[in-house]
């Protein structure tokens, strides 16, 4: 029996977290896996705030992760690594892109 994983996939709207959770899902299922794949927020807005949740395992029955139960994060750009971090497990695993894209109320002059 292998114990259900946790990925949480993170960005902005625009930089393809959807498209990448679906890939790893539809790969994960390829494999065997029940997989449970979850878009929480965002892609409404290009620039907004961006999180899904791939879960997988021999039987997953939500497709939600909380905090503290990430196996890994893999984030897009800086700022939602930070946003996202503390759902992260202890010995868990974050991987994080170097970009930075600053936040629409920056980019519209709001702030």
């Amino acid at each position: 029996m292998n114990a259900t994983k946790n990925i949480m996939i993170v960005g902005v709207g625009g930089q393809g977290s959807l498209l990448a959770s679906k890939l790893l899902g539809k790969l994960l299922c390829n494999e065997g896996y029940d997989v449970k794949v979850s878009e929480v927020h965002g892609m409404s807005q290009r620039g907004g705030s961006v999180v899904t949740y791939v879960r997988y395992g021999d039987k997953v029955y939500s497709p939600i992760i909380d905090k503290g139960e990430a196996d890994f994060i893999v984030s897009f750009e800086k700022l939602e690594a930070l946003r996202y971090a503390s759902y992260l497990k202890k010995g868990g695993k974050i991987i994080v892109n170097s970009q930075e894209i600053d936040p629409m109320p920056v980019i519209t002059g709001a702030a």
